[in-house]
């Protein structure tokens, strides 16, 4: 068996199928179906070979019978020249072989994985992810403690001031016509957390509770519904309630009653610790993306559409089960953002072609570097996973743990792989510190995003 040329990710190769084997498939293949077959003289299912022949054509089991020997010996055909195939294949038989009732050659053409060598990967540069917990980090935390425990005060003596939180009934129009989503009754909207249109907001200041007025306001010319983009709006304002947030005294006594400390110092310092940890292993996980996107970026090889369909494919698995999960179903969701099947997976193509770039990449790497995992290192890992998954259930435990083992061993070893070359892969990057962004690159970022807005 050897492959008789490759086209770029394309290889062919010919599968000899042996006379006699599809001369015994045929026998089978009769076996099997006869019972289908009826004629005149024979009990249905007692037809002799040789009369359905006479009556179907001599080789009325021929395309069952390679049917039924093919698929076994095409898997030996990919296992023995080791094809990472990445698509169904493409079957042709020779016809002069049919007609000389000879073995059988058939063509077969498959894509497969493209080969991936990574260059000079050790050395270059990264900019630094790392995240510094700060002093002012740490009093945004607190503050945050501070919200959340504040006192809602009510007011009726005065107007609204900015920072209130109002209750208010509304109804929009537009040319005297009251539009789709432009009515409300007792919402709550705060002052200043521009939430709602430009200029809604500062026009509910300086009225009182009870009062009902209008305000105007114009729609942003990139506002998501189209068809009220730009236009001046009127809307029905009553004004139900209004309210602020007292927040309390930051100090110790506040301190004990929302928490395990005393001081407001440990309370800091504690904050502190977890956001150290927190921010160790964002930093790291942002590495180890940032490395990975690196060498994705090397790939210098054409993708086969299939390994790009299948991923996008797998994309939108994970889409609807997590829109399932909320309650709406993929199809709706697409719906709803106003977007076909075929442009959702036109907008995932260049996300999939990223992933499969570095996943090709990662292959290279494990190769490159050579990694080996022991079995003692996947009992290891094994064990850790099914420890802290089923803890509390021995049984599942067990047959968890004999099935990663047995059954799933190959893909435990294929993941330690991956991560201990993706740790090495860190190792040997260059991360450096963040160069500042001028004037001029933010300016050709918001561009190209105004530009992407606009072609989306």
């Amino acid at each position: 068996m050897e492959i008789k040329k490759k086209e770029n990710n394309t290889v062919f190769f010919d599968i000899v199928l042996k006379r006699e084997d599809i001369k015994n498939a045929e026998t089978e293949v009769y076996k099997k179906n006869k019972k289908h077959f009826q004629l005149p003289g024979f009990r249905k299912g007692h037809v002799p070979r040789k009369m359905i022949e006479n009556m179907y054509g001599k080789d009325v089991f021929f395309e069952d019978a390679i049917n039924e020997i093919l698929p076994g010996e095409y898997e030996k055909a990919v296992k023995e020249l080791d094809l990472k195939v990445v698509d169904q294949p493409n079957i042709d038989i020779d016809e002069e072989s049919v007609k000389k009732e000879e073995d059988l050659i058939v063509n077969v053409s498959v894509d497969v994985k493209p080969e991936v060598e990574l260059k000079d990967y050790e050395g270059i540069e990264i900019e630094d992810p790392t995240l510094e917990v700060t002093d002012e980090l740490i009093d945004s935390e607190v503050e945050n403690q501070r919200a959340m425990n504040a006192r809602i005060i009510n007011v009726d003596d005065r107007a609204v001031e900015d920072g209130d939180t109002v209750n208010i009934d509304f109804k929009g129009s537009v040319d005297g016509n009251y539009f789709e989503g432009g009515e409300a009754e007792s919402q709550d909207l705060k002052i200043g957390s521009n939430t709602f249109i430009p200029g809604f907001e500062e026009q509910l200041i300086g009225h009182k509770i009870g009062e009902e007025f209008d305000i105007t306001v114009k729609f942003p010319e990139d506002y998501h519904q189209k068809d009220l983009a730009g236009k001046d709006a009127k809307f029905e304002i009553k004004l139900n309630s209004i309210s602020y947030e007292e927040l309390p005294e930051l100090d110790d006594e506040f301190v004990k009653d929302i928490s395990e400390f005393d001081t407001l110092d440990e309370f800091k310092a504690d904050i502190r610790k977890k956001k150290e940890e927190e921010f160790k292993t964002t930093s790291k996980m942002e590495k180890q993306r940032r490395a990975i996107d690196k060498i994705g970026e090397m790939v210098d090889a054409e993708i086969p559409e299939a390994m790009i369909n299948t991923q996008i494919d797998d994309m939108i698995r994970n889409y609807d089960q997590s829109l399932r999960a909320q309650g709406i179903s993929f199809e709706d969701y697409i719906k709803m953002i106003g977007q076909t099947l075929d442009d959702f997976k036109k907008a995932m193509r260049p996300e999939a072609e990223k992933t499969v770039k570095n996943d090709l990449a990662i292959e290279a790497l494990v190769r490159d570097l050579k990694i080996e995992i022991t079995d003692e290192e996947i009992e290891e890992e094994v064990n850790k996973v099914v420890e802290e998954y089923f803890k509390d259930d021995n049984e599942h435990m067990e047959k968890m743990r004999d099935y990663m083992l047995n059954q799933n061993k190959e893909v435990v070893r294929d993941d330690l792989q991956k991560r201990k070359a993706i740790d090495t892969l860190v190792e040997k990057v260059k991360f450096v510190e963040p160069k500042e962004t001028t004037e001029e690159e933010i300016k050709e970022e918001v561009k190209e995003d105004k530009e992407d807005k606009e072609d989306k």
